[in-house]
Formats: C-alpha cells, structure tokens, sequence
C-alpha cells in the first residue's frame, strides 16, 4: 500500500513539473486567436489591433482566424474543443458564455466546463441615438415620448440577440416602456432605416453611429455606459437617468478548460501590458473603444454577473435564436 501511495507521488510530481516545463516554453510556436464574427466588424478590428502588440511581446506570431456563424457558437466551439495548451485562444464579447446559453435551447460546447476567462481587453460603448426628426433631446424626453405613444415606438438591432437588440430591451425594461424590436441582418441594414426614419431609436456602437451624430442626421440621447465617453465627451451616460443602467459589451479572451495555469497567467499578464500602449490606446479611441484589462478572477466574475444580468432581461423579453 505504501510502495503504491509512494509511486502515485512520484507520477504526480513528474506530471506537475512536466506542466511546469510546458508552461515556461510557452509559446515556441504561432497562436491561433479565434474571431467568431465575419472580418471588418467592430469585434475583429479590436482583436487585429491586439493581436499584433501581443504578437511582438510573446514573441510568436497571432494569427487571426474568423469563424463566423452560429451567433458566435462556430467559433466558441471550434476553441472548446481545442487542446489546452494556449496556442488557440478564443477573443470574443458576451455571447459564447454570457447571453447565447439563455437564447438557445442547446449549445454545442458547455460554455461554463469549457471555456475559461484569461482576461478583459475593451469595453465597446453604446449610444442611443434617434432619428433627427424624433421630438427628444435627451434620455427623459425620449422616455416621455415612447410613454405618450406606447406600440409606435421602434429601435433597430443588428439581430435578434445582438448586443444592440439586448440593450435595447434592458432600456425598455429599466424605463417601463414599450418600444416594437426591428431586427436586421447586420448593423448596415439598421442605420440605413434609422437615417431614413423607417425605425426611431437604436443603442449601438458609438463607432457605428458617431459620423451620423456629428453631422446632425442622428441625435445621440445618453451613453451606455456608466461613464461618458471621450468619443462623446457631450453625451451624459443613460444612468444618469435610469440608474445603474450600463449595456456596454465587453471584449475578453478565453481558453479552452484544463489550459495550464501558468499559461493563463502569462497570457493574462502580457495583454495588460500591451493595454497599457499608449499607441494601442490611441488607435482603439479612433473607434470608441476604450481599453480595459485586469486579473483572471475579475474576468471569471464578471463573466458570471453579466451572464446573470442577460439571463433575466433574455426571460422578460422572449427573447430566442433557435
């Protein structure tokens, strides 16, 4: 009995410093960093644009590789199914494990057993805007006006589930309205009829929209954030309206389950560092999107308090893509 306990520790140290020696090669070769939506979105500019910084401090080569589809679940999974040992890692926003396990009936990877957070890389704010001819400057106004004409109120989403489509049934709820949901094939789509007065209102990217702001055709009302936004330095947060209201997606990298720890943390350190750029910063405030990094365990928890934050307003709102 003894010899057997002796000779299980002896495996177990050996398996323990083999995973050790793993880790402190890591990485010897290129890192496959999975986008799951279509290249040219807000989603893989972001990664593209960390993707080379983090690159250059690993020293290996990221390569991006896009597998849209599925609402995100193509890509999700082709990570879940991975081998976990870092070198393909998933970049993604809320849902793969936030929002798609209450809009689906099955999903084909267990989005908490598979995956795991390393870390935040940005924040992607959203504004809600209105069509110019909408008789509202501001947050309170527009909820008065869709209290007065309850049903002939509509906001445009880039699809059912889409980040945009969340936001806006987390706005109706929060102000107890009732605003008609248009869903569309893509953010393209939705602005064309938002310019033109076809929808009303819509919370979006602040990337999406700000040119449209600036020139007049579209007033933005309040920021989804909790903050204001240096791209919208004039814009107050919707909160200041609706407390605590916050619908700004974040973006954060995950890895496949059972991807040795050591690798997590060193992954984790060097995207803090790269967020740090001044450069990086610079060109990621041209698009809206402010960086925001911090440690696994923050990741993990807001991973948790945002997948319970979506799954009540999911329910409330009937909300499904299968």
């Amino acid at each position: 009995m003894i010899s057997k306990l002796v000779a299980q520790g002896v495996v177990g140290v050996l398996l323990a410093s083999s995973t050790v020696a793993f880790a402190q090669d890591y990485p010897n070769r290129p890192i496959k960093m999975v986008v799951p939506f279509a290249a040219g979105g807000g989603a893989d500019i972001v990664a593209r644009a960390v993707a080379a910084p983090l690159a250059k401090r690993l020293g290996q080569p990221i390569v991006v590789d896009n597998k849209p589809g599925g609402g995100a679940t193509l890509g999700a999974d082709l990570v879940a199914k991975s081998s976990a040992d870092g070198y393909t890692i998933l970049y993604t926003t809320p849902g793969p494990q936030m929002t798609n396990p209450y809009l689906m009936s099955k999903l084909p990877y267990d989005p908490a057993r598979d995956l795991v957070p390393v870390s935040s890389v940005a924040i992607v704010p959203n504004v809600l805007v209105v069509n110019k001819n909408v008789p509202a400057r501001s947050v309170k106004e527009f909820i008065q006006f869709a209290k007065t004409n309850p049903g002939k109120v509509n906001y445009a989403s880039a699809g059912i589930g889409a980040s945009s489509h969340l936001a806006g049934e987390l706005f109706k709820q929060s102000a107890g309205i009732h605003m008609v949901h248009i869903p569309y094939r893509g953010t393209g789509p939705a602005l064309a009829d938002l310019l033109s007065g076809e929808v009303q209102a819509a919370i979006d990217s602040i990337a999406v929209y700000k040119q449209h702001i600036d020139s007049g055709a579209l007033k933005a009302l309040g920021v989804a954030t909790r903050q204001r936004s240096k791209a919208l330095p004039n814009v107050p947060p919707i909160a200041d309206e609706l407390k605590g209201f916050d619908a700004a997606p974040v973006n954060y990298i995950s890895v496949p389950a059972k991807t040795p720890q050591a690798i997590i943390d060193r992954l984790n350190t060097e995207i803090n560092a790269v967020l740090q750029s001044t450069e990086l910063q610079e060109q990621l405030a041209t698009h809206g999107v402010i960086p925001q990094g911090g440690t696994q365990a923050e990741m993990v928890a807001l991973v948790r308090s945002e997948a319970a934050k979506w799954k009540k307003v999911i329910e409330a709102s009937g909300a499904k893509l299968d």
